[in-house]
């Protein structure tokens, strides 16, 4: 595979007309199931494996037509600028989050299992740059799109959250 960031080498592998599969296997991800070694049911297939219930047919469908109408390329120049991004945020490097603050996260998220992000979330880390941290919570089993695969239990958090203020 070549270097994603030459330019057309991401727009090849991240075409419009294989939209509809990848957003398939983007929202289904569960990088917990992978790291527990499960297969597709089907021996690879994404698309062909059943949809968690969170996510419908139709949910697909509109991912697919947005995407196959407008092609990947403004997300992929996110992470081409990762670099210039970085340093026009540079004035707010040390900068704390200064407000009242519940971070929510799945435990299948691919970012909570970034090396090092489970420490920096559970040993203090957080807590230093949110000074006002007052709680963390994992969900189990949930993934990246945690407020579509747990509505209620997502919308119930930022509820009690916000009722005490």
């Amino acid at each position: 595979m070549g270097n994603s960031q030459e330019p057309g080498v991401a727009e090849k592998e991240f075409a419009p007309a294989h939209a509809r599969h990848l957003m398939t296997r983007i929202l289904s991800d569960r990088f917990s199931e992978r790291a527990a070694g499960k297969e597709p049911k089907d021996g690879g297939d994404d698309d062909a494996e059943a949809l968690p219930p969170w996510l419908t047919e139709a949910d697909i469908d509109y991912f697919a037509a947005a995407f196959e109408k407008t092609g990947f390329t403004g997300a992929i120049n996110y992470y081409r600028n990762m670099d210039r991004n970085w340093e026009l945020a540079a004035p707010w490097a040390d900068a704390k989050v200064a407000v009242p603050t519940k971070f929510i996260v799945g435990d299948g998220d691919l970012t909570y299992h970034y090396a090092g992000i489970q420490d920096y979330l559970h040993k203090g880390g957080l807590k230093a740059d949110v000074p006002l941290l007052e709680e963390l919570v994992v969900v189990p089993g949930a993934g990246h799109f945690i407020q579509q695969e747990r509505a209620q239990e997502v919308s119930d958090h930022i509820h009690d959250f916000i009722a005490k203020f």
